[in-house]
């Protein structure tokens, strides 16, 4: 199966504009590829609406940087793995692995996060 190009641009271009500061761009890179609705899970926490959830992500930012340690993108599915670096001293925060489904413009969003030492 090929990779899905929008779905590619999607998982790359949501980081450049998180570690840019650009949340206008971040969340842009949402409403552009999920028209027809978001689900959004940051998995063991409480559901919330995706834009809440987006919100509170993006509250993080000028913490953290995040670096893509790997990016696999087949057909409407994605997976990444991330660190999130604490800007302030240059140590990990989290990791995150997440995993996207994309179809009919439609997006489904889990982000399973793991904190250092737990």
């Amino acid at each position: 199966m090929e990779k899905n190009q929008q779905l590619e641009h999607f998982v790359h271009a949501q980081v450049e504009c998180w570690n840019q500061g650009d949340k206008e761009g971040f969340l842009k890179c949402y409403s552009d590829i999920a028209p027809n609705g978001l689900s959004v899970e940051i998995v063991g926490a409480p559901q919330m609406e995706p834009q809440v959830a987006l919100e509170a992500m993006w509250r993080t930012q000028p913490d953290i940087r995040i670096d893509i340690v790997c990016a696999v993108v087949v057909g409407n599915e994605a997976v990444t793995h991330h660190r999130n670096i604490k800007r302030s001293s240059g140590e990990l925060s989290t990791d995150t692995l997440e995993i996207y489904q994309l179809d009919d413009g439609k997006l489904s969003a889990r982000y399973f996060v793991s904190h250092p030492g737990s």
